[in-house]
């Protein structure tokens, strides 16, 4: 049966903060950025600060070349398990700065559940202000292909929208509680935000292949297996 999910949240001075909050340096060819929310352009698209509901924070180190290394730590509170993301790359600009390129790795890693641990490979290109990523990923037991896109709208028409879309191969296919299994599925979100008067407005719709009792297979990205629509409006502390 088809399956519709309305969630409507209200945060106001909560974590996570609307707006990313940055502590920038500069030392001679590097840049160092200490930050409340991934702070590059592709990671912010792939590693997944959005299953973080704790406390979480990030150091990014960049080379006027375009060498840059990151590590970016989650679910800092003792009743949730740790999360460390670490990534390196290349991102290097083509003629004028609006047209560019990226390739990178990341580490998915949580000290206190090894079966979590997964290495991603990413890459993508930026085209007059919009980004489109893409990752590959092994996890034990499954391997994941994700695609995503943010057009970079909100200085041209006040809101921002993005997109994802991932699949899923599994080793061993996995049962479903109505009978049968499954052997892979995939997910996607649609993502529009904006800033308003301080607070931060996200509108997103969200879904699988999976529906129904099927969704005892689901594992992806999205809170929900099955179709979801969800709005929050959140305001920094500070």
């Amino acid at each position: 049966m088809y399956k519709s999910i309305l969630i409507v949240a209200c945060a106001v001075c909560t974590i996570p903060v609307a707006h990313a909050q940055v502590m920038q340096r500069e030392l001679g060819e590097f840049e160092l950025k200490f930050a409340n929310s991934p702070t590059r352009s592709l990671a912010q698209g792939l590693i997944q600060p959005g299953q973080a509901t704790g406390a979480q924070g990030g150091v990014d180190v960049g080379h006027t070349s375009g060498w840059y290394v990151g590590s970016w730590t989650s679910n800092l509170e003792q009743d949730k398990p740790l999360e460390i993301d670490s990534y390196a790359g290349f991102k290097h600009p083509l003629g004028d700065g609006k047209l560019g390129y990226e390739l990178g790795t990341l580490r998915y890693a949580r000290p206190e559940q090894p079966d979590y641990d997964r290495q991603a490979l990413y890459g993508g290109l930026s085209v007059f202000g919009s980004r489109l990523g893409a990752a590959y990923s092994n996890q034990n037991g499954r391997s994941t292909a994700t695609l995503f896109t943010d057009l970079g709208l909100e200085q041209d028409v006040g809101f921002d929208v993005s997109f994802k879309y991932s699949t899923y191969n599994l080793a061993e296919p996995a049962s479903l509680s109505g009978g049968g299994s499954v052997s892979g599925f995939g997910d996607w979100s649609v993502n529009l935000s904006r800033p308003w008067l301080g607070v931060d407005l996200n509108f997103s719709y969200s879904g699988s292949s999976l529906t129904g009792s099927d969704c005892s297979a689901y594992s992806g990205h999205n809170t929900y297996c099955d179709t979801a629509v969800m709005f929050k409006a959140s305001k920094p502390l500070f």
